[in-house]
């Protein structure tokens, strides 16, 4: 199994630097970090620098959107970024939640989302794609290797996901909701003529590593708000009991009141008050090393190939010491 940290790109960018340095000395082996141009300083930049500064890492947003930059720019990006580091890009995609949102937008159709997943691979890549009827290439890209992972909870999202994309990213690490929709982008996958074990499964979610479990929950609690996002859409997509979408991913919700973008992601998120314990647990990894063991060789079970740790709490540091000490030790035995 494969280990990812993810960040938001908070100033100073130093930090986040040095925090992907750390984690590579630990034993992860990808960086991840939040997309909204608004909310945080703007990744690509930092990721020259991260880059610049780490060996082996390989660096990408979770995840990026195809509304808030030109398709043909983030091609480029990426694809400059691959040729001055040697092909160590990832670009994780969704529909887009707070950068969307945040600016006023709404966020991109699937069928939208689709089309941007086959432009910006072949175009990062050296293939002519086709942008708003215009055929285009970038000419100076030589052996250019950009997967694109897709953020999925729907139903439809997910079958997307394995029609289209090298990997599929979770953004919760409850084990039955696990099974449940990795089985879906398999499925999918295999309808497509695809191989569904080519297909990459990233499990990304809090993890807090100590003793203090009612500490850990309320350092990881706003991971709960920020998942009842994309579980407000599908329920007022499908309705609150569509056997489309399973209850035990919706229920939780029913006390949700609105969502304030500028607390998004951040421990002591006042908008989060609705979360419970139960979806805590479920949600994230918390306790001492060895229940983070245990659930991470429940996930790998079900297929899960990398498990990314969103690091936004008061133990940053720790938690990376921890894995990199007594987790991801385990995990490769």
């Amino acid at each position: 199994m494969d280990f990812g940290l993810v960040l938001q790109t908070d100033p100073p960018a130093s930090r986040v630097i040095s925090l992907m340095k750390r984690a590579e000395r630990n034993g992860f082996t990808y960086g991840w970090t939040f997309d909204s141009a608004v909310l945080w300083q703007e990744p690509f930049v930092i990721y020259s620098q991260i880059l610049a500064n780490t060996t082996k890492l390989r660096i990408g947003p979770m995840v990026t959107n195809p509304g808030t930059r030109t398709w043909e720019v983030t091609a480029s990006t990426f694809a400059t970024l691959n040729d001055m580091f040697g092909n160590r890009t990832v670009c994780g995609i969704g529909r887009g939640d707070s950068a969307m949102r945040v600016a006023g937008r709404r966020p991109n159709t699937l069928a939208r989302l689709g089309e941007a997943i086959d432009v910006i691979r072949d175009l990062a890549e050296g293939r002519e794609a086709e942008v708003d009827g215009q055929p285009l290439r970038i000419p100076w890209v030589r052996d250019g290797r950009l997967p694109v992972w897709m953020a999925a909870y729907g139903p439809k999202a997910l079958a997307l996901a394995g029609q289209k994309a090298d990997g599929f990213i979770l953004q919760l690490a409850d084990p039955y909701l696990t099974e449940w929709m990795v089985k879906a982008v398999r499925d999918a996958a295999a309808q497509a003529g695809r191989d569904p074990g080519s297909v990459t499964i990233c499990v990304a979610a809090p993890a807090y590593v100590g003793d203090d479990l009612a500490h850990a929950r309320e350092q990881c609690r706003w991971f709960g708000g920020m998942v009842g996002n994309h579980v407000a859409d599908l329920v007022s997509r499908y309705g609150e009991h569509s056997d489309m979408v399973p209850e035990a991913l919706t229920a939780y919700i029913k006390g949700r009141q609105g969502y304030d973008y500028s607390h998004h992601g951040r421990a002591g998120n006042p908008s989060t008050d609705f979360v419970p314990d139960e979806i805590v647990d479920r949600f994230c990894l918390l306790g001492p090393a060895e229940a983070h063991i245990e659930k991470l060789k429940a996930l790998r079970e079900l297929g899960v190939d990398q498990f990314a740790v969103y690091d936004m709490h008061d133990a940053q540091e720790t938690t990376i010491d921890a894995y990199g000490a007594e987790i991801i030790p385990a995990l490769a035995r």
